[in-house]
């Protein structure tokens, strides 16, 4: 089955025409994230604790007012839903100012990066259901790290400390679980043996508990996670969003 699944899809490199569709999928596969993060803050116990403490106080500075309850607990939960929202949201704006604004120039034409999209036949048309970005990193100091999952060997990188990072990689709703993402990665994966790098890494957010697992399934380890997110820090922290970085050495 999972060969048929497989068959049917094909990745090429991103054209000026897949433009709108990109967008869209980068857009949406994004945003898509902010519920879960909603949800798994909310049901921290933290949070579960300062809801019902702020329904308590509307409750009885409302005179018994369950109505008042209900209000001020609601507002934490806006409050919640907003901070997640604004970092993806923010994320999103980023990326379509920069790198995003120019595919083309930005990754097609630059050798060290790379942009691809899945394609799969819908009623005799091609319709674009996925896409990949790879970016070339110059490492540093920062990429040499210690992991005792990986035998605690120290990080190898090619002559020049370049590896690849996977920007982003989205799937449609549709056609997920039919093993298009390991295609896509190892797309990837197969870009950055080509550039002579013996890396390959990506940062997912938590909420994203379905690419996590993917990507650990390919063999990717964690070697790094934090709370930065390019937002207010206070965002960071109401949203509990964390980063985790994956590698793989391919």
């Amino acid at each position: 089955m999972a060969q048929k699944n497989t068959s049917q899809f094909s990745v090429r490199e991103y054209r000026p025409s897949d433009q709108h569709v990109v967008m869209s999928l980068f857009r949406d596969g994004i945003l898509e994230n902010v519920y879960p993060a909603f949800f798994k803050a909310m049901s921290h116990p933290d949070h579960i604790g300062i809801a019902l403490s702020i329904s308590m106080a509307g409750y009885v500075l409302g005179g018994s007012s369950y109505f008042q309850a209900l209000l001020f607990g609601s507002a934490w939960a806006g409050l919640i839903y907003y901070c997640c929202h604004e970092i993806y949201e923010g994320y999103v704006m980023r990326r379509l100012a920069a790198d995003m604004a120019d595919v083309q120039a930005n990754y097609v034409d630059n050798p060290d990066n790379g942009f691809w999209v899945a394609e799969v036949g819908v009623n005799d048309q091609s319709k674009v259901v996925g896409v990949v970005a790879v970016m070339g990193k110059k490492g540093g100091e920062d990429d040499d790290r210690c992991d005792d999952r990986n035998g605690g060997m120290m990080r190898g990188d090619a002559g020049d400390g370049s590896y690849g990072e996977i920007s982003y990689t989205v799937v449609a709703f549709p056609w997920r679980r039919k093993n298009l993402g390991c295609q896509l990665t190892q797309r990837a994966s197969d870009f950055c043996k080509e550039r002579g790098w013996s890396r390959l890494a990506v940062d997912v957010s938590s909420p994203q508990t379905s690419a996590s697992s993917l990507y650990q399934k390919l063999g990717f380890v964690q070697t790094a996670s934090h709370s930065y997110t390019h937002t207010n820090r206070w965002f960071s922290r109401l949203a509990r969003i964390n980063v985790t970085r994956l590698e793989k050495f391919i």
